[in-house]
């Protein structure tokens, strides 16, 4: 073979390479309700950063924050669909597609952080991330959004009885529309996107957050008065589409759900900070805080809604989440 044979041999060869890495990337779409400096974007730039660093770069994320790509149940429908190929997203509207995940939507199931993550760890959580897959949705790893607080304009609450007549925004979940009317709240669904708006026109009276979101949303701007009730505990969840999920290799479906791992780690570890501190920043933009709301008068009024649940969930259900330790 002669010399400049031998040459135009190794361009080509350096031709095809070059294309073939070029064409061997995936950016692949990923979306979030809140900002990128927020609890979900912490989250889902690490995830993003490790599927990176674990494939050389063949798959890599574009991020669209702060609801660019629509609310919650939009980003879940279009990634079943398969127009989105990620959501790091509350479990808030997930129910709506997996029915199984509005068990963890039940007021005053968890008795804390460290109570609430045991069960998203163990064996009931990760029953139900695998029973995703049968809804069209790949549940690669449990991330978190918090423990939800009331926030309004009308008055402190410091009692069940204070909530009473309230028109508060909720997400589209009947689980807690049911708890939240035992505590004469007035739940008026909404989609996220719409609610600082209208929490600025009055529209609604307030709205149920964990400290992260109230933060990066800068709720302290258009509401008056927090109280710390922690109703409900809101897990999180990083979903894939199945058209990526069905082209990965094994060692790539390795990857991906550790990175989703990983991720859902930072974003707890970020929502543990925001905790820490939030209280403090909150009150420093002026919001009135009510720190230790009277958590039995919540308990008692939201008791009669548990026979429901037991008839939707099973007894039994219920009664294996309480008991883990």
């Amino acid at each position: 073979m002669s010399k400049t044979t031998l040459l135009k041999t190794a361009a080509a060869a350096a031709l095809l390479a070059a294309a073939a890495g070029a064409s061997a990337q995936t950016v692949l779409k990923i979306g979030y309700a809140t900002t990128k400096e927020s609890h979900y974007g912490v989250g889902s730039t690490v995830f993003c950063d490790e599927i990176a660093k674990g494939t050389s770069n063949r798959y890599t994320c574009q991020q669209f924050p702060s609801s660019a790509l629509g609310g919650e149940r939009e980003m879940i429908e279009a990634v079943q669909l398969g127009t989105q190929d990620l959501v790091n997203t509350s479990t808030g509207p997930l129910g709506n597609f997996v029915p199984e995940v509005k068990l963890f939507d039940i007021p005053f199931l968890f008795r804390g952080y460290d109570h609430a993550r045991k069960v998203m760890d163990g064996a009931i959580g990760q029953d139900v991330l695998k029973k995703m897959q049968a809804k069209g949705l790949i549940g690669l790893a449990w991330s978190e959004n918090g423990f939800r607080h009331m926030t309004n304009n009308k008055r402190a609450i410091n009692q069940a009885t204070d909530a009473s007549g309230l028109k508060l925004r909720t997400m589209e979940n009947k689980v807690h529309m049911a708890g939240y009317k035992t505590f004469g709240i007035l739940p008026t669904p909404m989609p996220f996107p719409e609610l600082f708006t209208a929490l600025q026109q009055g529209t609604v009276d307030g709205q149920e957050n964990p400290i992260p979101v109230i933060l990066a949303s800068k709720f302290s701007q258009v509401q008056k008065h927090l109280s710390l009730t922690g109703h409900v505990y809101s897990p999180a969840v990083i979903i894939l589409s199945p058209n990526v999920w069905s082209k990965l290799s094994d060692a790539d479906k390795k990857v991906f759900t550790e990175a989703a791992i990983k991720g859902g780690q930072a974003q707890r570890k970020k929502v543990n900070d925001d905790e820490a501190s939030g209280i403090a920043q909150l009150k420093k933009d002026g919001m009135q805080v009510v720190e230790k709301p009277d958590g039995e008068s919540f308990r008692k009024a939201v008791a009669p809604a548990y026979a429901e649940f037991a008839k939707e969930f099973g007894a039994d259900k219920i009664a294996a989440v309480q008991a883990v330790k």
